[in-house]
């Protein structure tokens, strides 16, 4: 069995590499886990909505514009929408 004193064998490289790989994987992680916490800024439309369902206040817009709640309404449930910044999931009722 040789002895090299300032070398290194098999397992530490296995071992060097196998941690090149995580911290690269952790980076590239770290920097797409960032991107999207700042790609939600003001003025983007919310990406509440399911893949092919329009977003609630584009609902209620649609809704305003066909005449079936008023400007007041309107308004109101705006601004409850963007108040509590929840998705509204279940269908809208008129009093």
């Amino acid at each position: 069995m040789m002895y090299y004193p300032h070398g290194m064998n098999g397992w530490g490289w296995f071992a060097m590499s196998l941690g090149t790989v995580l911290f690269w994987a952790l980076l590239i992680a770290a920097g797409v886990l960032l991107f999207r916490a700042l790609d939600r800024g003001p003025g983007r439309t919310p990406r509440t909505a399911a893949p092919g369902r329009p977003a609630p206040e584009q609902l209620l817009a649609e809704r305003f514009a066909r005449g079936e709640i008023d400007e007041d309404e309107y308004r109101r449930r705006l601004e409850v929408l963007r108040r509590d910044g929840a998705e509204h999931t279940g269908p809208m009722r008129t009093p």
